[in-house]
């Protein structure tokens, strides 16, 4: 069972730490935080508490409200809420991946919420279209070439990747990761299901190796020559660059980053989100709203670009450091909610092209 980790964030933490130490077990409970009373808001977080942690430590300060923080697996905090039901403390969830984001609200955990302020800063393709869920920071999935043996005028499309010119070339992550799955899940928007199933097949046919491990490890076999190209989301590369260790830095500085679909005719990279939604049981809606509001402030996707290495959702802020040097990019504006909803079609396609 996915250990699930306890955290309160706000004045109260140390009383609170006595909740924190709680293990193999996924029925863990916030009831005794005083869930219904005044001036607090519960979160549940698929992301790492130091990615999210210090933000809502900020939003607790300058709000006066408590914030009462689990973190853990995306789909383990997904089951836990669907088997709480109505009793659930969570008034919101925090996770990756518009197809997570989809299957929240395909399961009836989430209710639809909306401000004037959301509405206006969060862009629409990067939102439900129901308004389930929004979008609090964007990652964009590359590629990450060796310029000593890929010339990058070579370089040019997800689909060109099924060019046997690329045979034996191509790191990528297994078919289970729900980034690759939302990836597949764009191309069948943009091209249907028996041209991408096509390209699946060639994809597949110039992988370097089986696919293992995460994004790093993809970025990590590209660099030491296991292959040409890994493909990545952007922020697993902008952290290399930002690592206290030299040989994550030497990573980082023998690789660059290209971005796919840029041509006139074409749609553009393929991005996605970390995003949040209002659970169906909240019972602090009020201060639900606040915090998403405020985890799409200024302040907070400049956060989000200075430690995350993510790129706002917000138009106006600065993107990463590490990753401004590659440049602008072009991206695709195909609603997120069709990623969620071409999901399972999309695992079909990549089970049946031999995508392990």
């Amino acid at each position: 069972m996915t250990q699930l980790v306890k955290t309160t964030v706000a004045a109260s933490i140390r009383k609170a730490s006595s909740l924190l130490a709680v293990v193999g077990t996924s029925v863990l409970s916030l009831s005794s935080l005083s869930a219904h009373a005044a001036g607090e808001v519960n979160v549940y977080s698929a992301r790492a508490e130091a990615l999210i942690a210090p933000l809502l430590d900020n939003f607790s300060k300058e709000n006066d409200v408590k914030v009462n923080l689990i973190t853990g697996d995306a789909d383990a905090l997904l089951s836990r809420l669907q088997s709480e039901g109505s009793a659930s403390p969570a008034d919101v969830f925090i996770t990756v991946d518009a197809g997570r984001l989809y299957r929240a609200k395909d399961a009836g955990v989430l209710q639809a919420f909306e401000t004037d302020k959301l509405k206006d800063v969060v862009p629409s393709h990067l939102q439900d279209r129901d308004g389930y869920w929004y979008g609090l920071s964007q990652r964009a999935r590359v590629f990450l070439y060796n310029p000593e043996t890929v010339n990058p005028a070579e370089l040019s499309t997800y689909e060109d990747l099924a060019d046997p010119k690329w045979k034996g070339k191509i790191c990528i992550r297994s078919s289970g990761n729900i980034y690759n799955q939302s990836l597949v899940a764009s191309m069948i928007d943009a091209h249907g299901e028996a041209k991408t199933l096509e390209w699946i097949k060639g994809l597949v046919a110039n992988f370097a190796r089986p696919p293992a491990g995460g994004d790093t490890d993809q970025i990590k076999a590209a660099a030491a020559g296991v292959c040409d190209i890994a493909i990545a989301n952007t922020y697993y590369f902008g952290r290399l660059g930002q690592s206290d260790k030299q040989e994550e830095r030497d990573v980082y500085n023998k690789l660059v980053m290209f971005w796919p679909n840029q041509g006139a005719d074409e749609r553009g990279v393929h991005v996605n989100v970390s995003g949040i939604g209002m659970t169906a049981s909240a019972k602090n809606k009020e201060n639900a709203t606040k915090l998403v509001e405020f985890l799409t402030n200024q302040q907070s996707q400049a956060w989000y670009a200075e430690v995350n290495n993510e790129y706002p959702v917000v138009e106006g802020i600065a993107p990463p450091k590490n990753l401004a040097v590659f440049g602008e990019f072009k991206a695709d504006q195909v609603s997120l909610s069709v990623l969620g909803e071409n999901n399972r079609q999309a695992v079909k396609l990549m089970d049946q092209g031999g995508w392990k």
